[in-house]
């Protein structure tokens, strides 16, 4: 676990309930849960069953077949969940 008082971690973070939210996956924190729980979500490349796993930038979210890209508030302010689909690409 990451220690908040040490100069080099990370302090934005946001749970993946609701980057999934954000990044408009799923569409309530209900839909959430069950994507989530059902283990259909990864995180770096692992399966990832935790609701309120945090999420920093850097990490990587496969979800209903988008990669998104967790991203910190100043690399891109236009947009709200910071995260960007490299699926369609």
């Amino acid at each position: 676990m990451p220690d908040p008082s040490d100069p080099a971690t990370p302090k934005e973070s946001i749970t993946l309930e609701q980057f999934l939210k954000l990044a408009q996956v799923v569409s309530s924190g209900g839909s959430a849960k069950h994507l989530i729980q059902s283990g259909a979500v990864l995180v770096n490349g692992q399966v990832e069953t935790r609701r309120k796993k945090k999420l920093f930038p850097g990490d990587i979210v496969l979800a209903e077949g988008q990669e998104l890209h967790v991203a910190s508030d100043q690399d891109d302010p236009g947009d709200p969940a910071n995260a960007t689909d490299d699926a369609s690409s």
